[in-house]
């Protein structure tokens, strides 16, 4: 049994206070949802329940350590279910055994109606039955549809949880029948002793410039921060980056999978922007941002990201990517030249 982080344990009592059968949790990715989400179905299946928290020692909570628990269903996508260790269900493994089909970044409308299947029988260990959804938005049109007249009208004893890290891509109605809760941020302290200690754990060895970096990158999210510690960030390249991009320069991070480096590059353009309208920046020392591009062009630098966003699982060819962006970055950057005027003789 994982030990929460201090912002989660504090948060865990507050959501079980929350009446109703469907709780959602809302926030940026990187401040737990998912962590807190197995620790709250965690303690309504402990049978032996110390408080807010589950005992971690009784059967229930043996079984859901072990992913094994009947009374708890994860619905997630297929690649999430295989990074996280869940088990796909046996015609799903075969066919990505197989090469039929690639893990889904989505979640299967088969796998909701699975789920939907799953809430109407009985409980096998007396603690009622939970289904874990995560994360949330990642639900397509079709299963966010299935899965609605079930969390109208729930089969008794079944309780659901949602992790949403875009709450705002979920339908409407499925919101509005979830009692909602907002993910707090911890504070840097606390987060950069958990990440601290976490990191240790992992074998990795940072100083404290370099975790105050991943820190910045991450915007204060402490999954998030560890994340681009095991990528390899480290301070003398954070400090050094904005102005290696912002000439096209994506060397030091072409070998960075391609959401990071698209990351990368919006951190670059939300700081160099904040700094254009005098703002402060957020990720990096504003003595590090280039300071000579014009806002107008950082603007549609900007949305350009965005809309790549929407599309970066896509199979990009890496390198052609890479290129491509290098390129339009160092456009965006490149300060506007006035025309000269001259005099007629």
């Amino acid at each position: 049994m994982t030990t929460l982080p201090p912002w989660l344990q504090r948060q865990l009592g507050a959501v079980l206070a929350l009446r109703g059968h469907a709780v959602l949790l809302d926030g940026p990715a990187g401040l737990g949802q998912y962590e807190l989400a197995l620790a709250l179905a965690r303690r309504w299946l402990c049978e032996q329940p110390r408080g807010p928290e589950a005992c971690g020692a009784c059967a229930g909570c043996r079984a859901v350590d072990a992913r094994t628990h009947a009374d708890l269903f994860v619905l997630l996508p297929d690649a999430l279910a295989l990074e996280l260790g869940w088990p796909l269900d046996p015609s799903t493994a075969e066919r990505i055994e197989r090469k039929e089909i690639k893990p889904s970044r989505q979640i299967r409308v088969e796998a909701t109606r699975a789920a939907i299947r799953f809430a109407t029988t009985t409980s096998a260990r007396g603690q009622g039955k939970v289904v874990l959804i995560h994360p949330a938005e990642r639900l397509n049109a079709e299963s966010a549809n299935a899965l609605l007249k079930t969390l109208e009208e729930p089969p008794a004893g079944v309780r659901f949880v949602l992790a949403s890290e875009a709450s705002h891509a979920l339908l409407p109605t499925i919101r509005s029948r979830c009692q909602r809760h907002a993910m707090a941020w911890p504070s840097s302290e606390e987060g950069l002793a958990w990440l601290t200690a976490t990191a240790a754990a992992q074998g990795l060895e940072l100083n404290a410039d370099d975790w105050q970096a991943c820190w910045r990158a991450a915007a204060g999210r402490p999954a998030q921060a560890l994340q681009w510690a095991q990528l390899g960030l480290r301070a003398p390249l954070w400090r050094t980056l904005p102005r290696r991009l912002a000439a096209g320069d994506l060397a030091p991070i072409a070998e960075w999978p391609l959401p990071r480096q698209l990351e990368a590059l919006m951190l670059l353009c939300h700081d160099a922007l904040a700094c254009a309208l005098g703002a402060p920046t957020r990720h990096f020392d504003a003595a590090d941002v280039p300071a000579q591009a014009p806002p107008r062009k950082l603007a549609a630098l900007w949305r350009a990201l965005q809309q790549a966003h929407r599309h970066i699982e896509h199979p990009w060819q890496p390198g052609l990517w890479t290129q491509a962006w290098a390129e339009r970055v160092r456009t965006a950057f490149s300060p506007t030249v006035q025309p000269t005027l001259h005099s007629r003789p």
